[in-house]
């Protein structure tokens, strides 16, 4: 890594963990995460079978602020020897994003630091240039609770839309098929667990899109699990075998993700015909089964794969921390502090 090197703190509120990080490093990586503090309110939630956006925010505006003392004093820094502050300012449920982002304000304002807003889903996208230097360009499969998108990425502003789910996310029908089978919340850890115990061939349920190649639309690598989801509820109406019918539910969210991505790495050809990098992101990415048959599709495709470790692929500050790292390494100045909270920021729109 050469030239000058940025350390930032990041922080997390979109969704249901609250967090707070510190990364030093510079463009292309990988850098290094001086600490990494992630609340999680799965407890807070589970009772409810899911996230609850008025329980989120108030337990995002009881603990940011110590979940950010810890992540300065593990770092063993203060906020003057920074060089930027960096949060999400969207997508996510606006109540949670309004509280990280109006701290980070009044952080960045008092220490006189840049302020970086950053989306998300980028903080997903540039994961494994934090932790692998993963080089520019490389297809990105980002799969979450909330999102399902394929992405060409040139740059940090260079995204391409290849494909995004019609309807549900595919961490949102793993949640959805936990709940119908009667498992424990989080739904995406009891599926795979039980899946691994089940005959993946016990049911037979459909793979909507499957085989759809339309390379001349920006989407014609859609998703659509509402239909799997459908096929899964009327099946559990009748006497059926729990750890087969999350064997089978996950054999066909598998053939989909290959299926989609497969489609998408020829789009991705098409505009970067040198690239060969295919990077997975998400929570859903911490999935074992799921990551061995995306490699095994790489390794017939061609292309090398990078996924995070696990603890950086569900929602974390570091990631946040590392965009705002390569905007200052760009040489991009901060945002305004009139920016404002946003509770959708499509990935492949610049702000």
């Amino acid at each position: 890594m050469s030239g000058k090197s940025f350390t930032l703190l990041g922080i997390e509120t979109s969704c249901d963990e609250t967090a707070a990080a510190v990364v030093r490093g510079r463009s292309p990586g990988p850098g290094e995460i001086l600490s990494n503090v992630v609340h999680s309110q799965t407890d807070a939630h589970a009772p409810y079978g899911g996230v609850v956006p008025e329980i989120a925010s108030r337990v995002h505006l009881e603990i940011l602020d110590n979940i950010i003392e810890r992540a300065l004093k593990d770092a063993n820094m203060v906020l003057a020897e920074l060089d930027g502050i960096a949060v999400t300012a969207g997508p996510g449920l606006i109540g949670g994003v309004m509280v990280g982002l109006t701290t980070a304000k009044a952080l960045a304002l008092g220490a006189g630091k840049p302020l970086i807003a950053v989306n998300h889903l980028l903080g997903h996208a540039l994961t494994a240039r934090l932790t692998h230097g993963a080089a520019f360009p490389f297809l990105l499969l980002l799969v979450s609770g909330g999102h399902c998108q394929l992405v060409g990425v040139g740059a940090a502003n260079d995204l391409r839309l290849y494909g995004s789910t019609i309807d549900d996310a595919v961490g949102e029908a793993f949640d959805k098929t936990a709940k119908i089978l009667g498992l424990a919340y989080p739904g995406g850890p009891a599926v795979e667990a039980a899946a691994k115990n089940g005959n993946p061939k016990a049911y037979d349920l459909p793979r909507p899109l499957l085989n759809r190649r339309d390379l001349k639309r920006q989407e014609g690598a859609d998703f659509s699990f509402s239909g799997l989801k459908t096929a899964l509820r009327q099946l559990a109406q009748k006497d059926i075998n729990i750890a087969d019918a999350s064997a089978s539910f996950q054999a066909a969210v598998i053939d989909i993700l290959c299926d989609r991505s497969r489609v998408a790495m020829d789009m991705f050809r098409r505009d970067f015909p040198t690239g060969n990098n295919f990077v997975v992101a998400g929570g859903v990415a911490a999935n074992q089964a799921i990551g061995e048959a995306l490699a095994k599709l790489c390794k017939e495709e061609g292309f090398a794969i990078h996924v995070p470790p696990p603890r950086l692929c569900t929602d974390n500050a570091a990631m946040i921390a590392w965009a705002g790292v390569e905007r200052l390494s760009d040489h991009a100045g901060g945002d305004a502090w009139s920016t404002s909270p946003r509770a959708r920021w499509p990935l492949a729109e610049r702000r």
